[in-house]
């Protein structure tokens, strides 16, 4: 299918903190779009203003960058799926970090975006492989359950649920609605309240 994910290989961009929440993924007054469209460039805005230019996600050795590695409880707060979309729209493909919040994950699942966990030392490590060298590839393989940047190799953990869908691509369930098109219209077509004329 082409919904499947099984691996997301490429540049990373580290963010480094505890309890980053969706607020400051995502500032509310950009909320009010009627679309996700445009909201990559507002993603981490209110943090980005206040570190002038030196937030991760303004400087230029990590522009492209297709996995983002945080730390612990990242995306706690409010359940705003403008979070995940925002961080997607800049061009985040997977997601590394010591803990997620439960909705914020979910979210990402229902977006195709991997969230795995690792040990504290292992993310530690790949931060600070990252910073050394941003040109450094990460490959997320969520088939084997690994991570790997150079010559660093560690195991990631993700709900086998939650692997199972994305590596199948049984994650979209728009995708799936949409593939099985004839059998919801062939099951439709025999419930009695469908049948109703006005």
């Amino acid at each position: 299918m082409v919904s499947e994910v099984k691996l997301v290989a490429g540049r990373a961009v580290p963010l480094i903190g505890n309890d980053i929440d969706t607020d400051r993924i995502i500032p509310a007054r950009f909320l009010r779009c009627v679309t996700f469209d445009g909201l990559g460039q507002h993603v981490f805005e209110d943090d980005r203003i206040q570190l002038n230019g030196q937030h991760p996600f303004d400087l230029p050795q990590y522009q492209e960058a297709k996995v983002l590695v945080v730390n612990g409880n990242f995306g706690c707060g409010s359940s705003r799926e403008h979070a995940p979309q925002a961080i997607a729209k800049w061009g985040i493909k997977a997601i590394i970090g010591e803990s997620f919040a439960e909705i914020f994950l979910g979210n990402c699942l229902a977006m195709g975006i991997p969230c795995v966990t690792a040990a504290a030392d292992v993310v530690r490590t790949l931060q600070d492989t990252i910073v050394a060298n941003p040109l450094a590839n990460i490959t997320l393989d969520l088939e084997t359950c690994q991570v790997v940047c150079g010559d660093f190799s560690a195991p990631v953990m993700m709900n086998e649920g939650t692997r199972s869908m994305l590596v199948s691509g049984t994650w979209d369930a728009c995708g799936q609605l949409v593939a099985q098109a004839a059998q919801v219209q062939a099951i439709a077509a025999k419930l009695p309240y469908m049948q109703w004329s006005h």
